[in-house]
């Protein structure tokens, strides 16, 4: 029996692909980085808007300067800021009216979030109208509740009048003046920080709260086992950002009192501002930089706390 010779012809060895090259574009690589000189233009905006004035307000916090004329004169300026009585006292409500602020738009804002993220009526309309002071501008919001707290005339004495209720002296009593100005800011803001809180509230998975029904958990349950803990990261940011603002205001504190009484409204800003008006430089500038560092002080450790614990989650 014979055999046929086999008319196919071998397999051929497959080759190993050759590596594909790498393209770069300047140092671009395919792992999607950037060129370094992309980075180039924010690099210098940076350095020009932030670094540069920054190391010059800590020259000039050592100095005694004009336009014209710089002294150097050490550390005089920081002895007298804390020696200074008025300049304390603002510097004790900048502490004050930064954590009562920021406290009471957390609280707040939190509740204002769960109720809104109910079924509850008109619930589009609630947002929009609780977001609406954020829109104001803060200069304006200041002049009308300087208005409308005015105890000779104002709205809110007269209406309490009408009820045979006696109206306290909203901004020019001592003891109260820089709470109400604080209680201005908290109804302002705390449009943000409800805003927030509803985008973090919205983010949480429904069935865990389904699960939980389920289990018999109560709304309060609820609310203390899976909302409270998983919006955390909202938490944060709202207590962020509002304690750097209460730290750094100003422009309501100066539109509705000036710091007065006397100086019982008083906070940082305000302070700077009157000693740059009186022709104080080199002390506002101290000021600036005290204030820059603790703004710096309390803001960055609780930033590393946060994102740490968010990290370990």
């Amino acid at each position: 029996m014979s055999t046929e010779a086999s008319t196919e012809a071998p397999p051929k060895a497959i080759s190993p692909a050759p590596d594909r090259p790498r393209r770069a574009i300047g140092s671009r690589t395919t792992s999607g980085s950037y060129p370094l000189w992309f980075y180039i233009p924010a690099g210098v905006l940076y350095i020009v808007l932030f670094v540069v004035p920054t190391f010059a307000s800590f020259y000039f916090s050592l100095t005694r300067w004009s336009l014209f004329n710089v002294q150097f004169i050490g550390l005089e300026n920081f002895v007298t800021f804390f020696r200074e009585p008025m300049l304390l006292q603002g510097l004790i409500n900048t502490f004050i009216y930064g954590f009562v602020t920021s406290g009471l738009k957390v609280v707040l804002g939190l509740g204002l979030a769960v109720l809104l993220t109910g079924p509850i009526l008109g619930r589009g309309y609630l947002r929009t109208t609780i977001f609406f002071p954020v829109l104001v501008s803060t200069i304006g919001i200041g002049i009308t509740f300087k208005v409308l707290l005015d105890p000779f005339g104002g709205l809110v004495n007269s209406s309490l009048a009408m009820l045979g209720i006696e109206g306290p002296r909203w901004l020019t009593d001592p003891s109260m003046a820089l709470m109400s100005v604080a209680m201005v800011d908290v109804w302002q803001g705390v449009g943000i920080a409800t805003l927030i809180f509803i985008a973090g509230i919205v983010a949480i998975p429904q069935e865990y709260f389904e699960a939980a029904k389920m289990d018999g958990a109560t709304g309060w349950h609820s609310f203390r086992s899976i909302t409270l803990p998983l919006v955390q990261p909202a938490t944060a940011t709202v207590v962020l950002l509002s304690l750097i603002g209460g730290l750094r205001s100003f422009e309501l504190i100066w539109a509705m009192t000036r710091g007065g009484p006397g100086f019982s409204s008083d906070v940082v800003a305000s302070v700077i501002y009157k000693q740059y008006q009186a022709g104080f430089y080199g002390l506002s500038t101290a000021g600036n930089v005290v204030l820059f560092l603790i703004v710096t002080v309390i803001v960055v450790p609780i930033f590393y706390t946060v994102n740490k614990r968010q990290v370990e989650a």
